[in-house]
C-alpha cells in the first residue's frame, strides 16, 4: 500500500467515570497510553502518530518522548469529536487512523485489516458480533436505570455489531465531511464513522477482536500481578480540635453554621485532617504535621482541601491510587446530617475520586467525654489504597 497513514490516538478525556487518568494504568511495566502508542509505533503500514491532549498534555508528551516515529502532540477539543477533528487537521497522511487511546489491547491484525479497506473504500471500522440479546427500552422522564426501564423491542442480534477503533478514513474525505454537516446532525455524531453515515458515505466494517476492549470503567482493568503484600494498603487516621469562639467551623471543606469554630494553625478541618492521615498513613508516608508543620507560616489559615490535593498528589507520585475513604465525625452539636452530602463530594473532588467512594458519618457521644461536652470535635478515618 503506498499511501501515508497518520495514527490519531484521543488521549483527551477526563476519566471522570475512572475518577483517576485511566492512561497512567500500569499494564505490568507499561501504562495504558504507552501500550497504544506501541501498537501503533509498530505497526508498518503507520509512519505518523498524532497524540491528542487534554488537562493530562505534560503526561501525554512524556509519554510520546521514546516513540521512534514522527510524533505530534495537539491540544483536544470540548468534545471527543472536536478532539478527533484536532488530531486529524494536524495529520500529515491521506488516511488517518482514529483511535481511543484507552485502547491499549489493538492488535496488528486490526490495524491492518482496517487501515487496508480504508484505502480502497474510504471508510472503515473494525468491529465484532454482538455476543449478548439487547434489548430496547425506556422509561416515561428518559433516565436509563435499568430496572425502571420497560423493555420495547429486541433488535435481530444477527445484524448487530459493536464497533471498535482504530476507525479509518481518507482525510480528505473526512475533512469534506465535516464541511457538509449542519448543526443538526453534528449532535447525532457518536463516533468518527457516524461523520461519514450522516453525511451519505459508505463505511466498511473488518474484522475486530473481542480482546480489543475499551477501559472505560473501574472493572473494565486487567488485574495485573503486584508483589505480595503491596497491592492494597489500609491507613487509619485521627484528629481533634478545640472549639472556640471567633472561628469559622469548616468540616469536610464545607462551612457549618455554629456560634463556635474549631481552633488551628489551618483552617482546622477536622474531618480533612483525619482523611489525609489516613491516606498518607496507608502508603506509610508519614503525617499531616510532617507535610504541612504547624510551624510554617505558610501554612497559617490554609485551606484544608488545597492539602489535600497535595496529599492525592503525592499518592499518585509514589505510585498509590485511593480505592475509598471511610470516615466518622464524633460531635454533640451542631447536627451535621444535612451538610454530609456536600463534605462527601468535596472530600471526592479534593482526591479525585468518585463521589460514591467516600463515605462522611457524623454521631454524638452521648454527652460522654470532650467531645460529648461540646468541648471539642474530633475524627476518624480509614482509607484503602492500591498499588498503581
Amino acid at each position: 500500500m503506498e499511501k501515508h497513514v497518520s495514527a490519531v490516538l484521543v488521549a483527551a478525556g477526563s476519566s471522570t467515570r475512572m475518577g483517576f487518568d485511566k492512561l497512567s494504568f500500569d499494564l505490568g511495566g507499561e501504562t495504558v497510553l504507552g501500550r497504544s502508542i506501541r501498537a501503533f509505533e509498530e505497526s508498518p503500514l503507520v509512519s505518523e502518530i498524532v497524540l491528542v491532549a487534554g488537562k493530562n498534555r505534560e503526561y501525554v508528551e512524556a509519554q510520546a518522548a521514546a516513540c521512534t516515529k514522527p510524533v505530534q502532540v495537539v491540544q483536544g477539543g470540548a468534545t471527543r469529536a472536536e478532539s478527533a477533528k484536532n488530531g486529524v487537521l494536524a495529520a500529515h497522511g491521506e488516511l488517518v487512523a482514529v483511535h481511543d487511546a484507552a485502547r491499549p489491547f489493538v492488535s496488528e491484525a486490526v490495524i491492518e485489516a482496517v487501515v487496508e479497506a480504508a484505502a480502497k473504500c474510504g471508510a472503515a471500522a473494525p468491529a465484532v458480533p454482538v455476543k449478548d440479546t439487547i434489548k430496547q427500552a425506556t422509561r416515561g422522564d428518559g433516565k436509563k436505570v435499568p430496572a425502571e426501564c420497560v423493555v420495547e423491542t429486541t433488535p435481530d442480534r444477527s445484524t448487530l455489531y459493536a464497533v471498535q477503533t482504530p476507525q479509518c478514513f481518507d482525510r480528505a474525505a473526512y475533512l469534506a465531511a465535516l464541511e457538509e454537516l449542519d448543526e443538526e446532525k453534528a449532535r447525532l455524531v457518536t463516533d468518527d464513522c457516524s461523520l461519514f453515515e450522516l453525511t451519505g458515505r459508505t463505511v466498511q466494517l473488518t474484522q475486530g477482536d473481542y480482546a480489543n476492549l475499551k477501559i472505560t470503567t473501574r472493572e473494565d482493568l486487567p488485574r495485573t500481578k503486584q508483589k505480595e503484600g503491596t497491592a492494597m494498603r489500609i491507613g487509619h487516621g485521627y484528629d481533634v480540635h478545640r472549639l472556640v469562639e471567633g472561628r469559622k467551623l469548616i468540616l469536610g471543606g464545607v462551612e457549618v453554621p455554629y456560634e463556635k469554630g474549631l481552633l488551628g494553625h489551618s483552617d482546622a478541618d477536622v474531618l480533612a485532617h483525619a482523611v489525609m492521615d489516613a491516606v498518607l498513613g496507608a502508603a506509610a508516608l508519614g503525617d499531616i504535621g510532617q507535610h504541612f508543620p504547624d510551624t510554617a507560616k505558610e501554612y497559617e489559615g490554609a485551606d484544608s482541601l488545597a492539602l489535600a490535593r497535595r496529599v492525592a498528589e503525592i499518592l499518585k507520585e509514589h505510585g498509590y491510587r485511593i480505592e475509598n475513604i471511610d470516615s466518622t465525625i464524633l460531635c454533640q452539636r451542631p447536627k451535621l446530617a444535612s451538610y454530609i452530602p456536600a463534605m462527601r463530594q468535596k472530600l471526592a473532588d479534593a482526591f479525585g475520586m468518585p463521589v460514591d467512594a467516600v463515605s462522611v458519618k457524623a454521631t454524638t457521644e452521648e454527652h460522654l467525654g470532650f467531645t460529648g461536652e461540646g468541648l471539642g470535635i474530633a475524627a476518624h478515618a480509614v482509607a484503602l489504597i492500591e498499588k498503581l
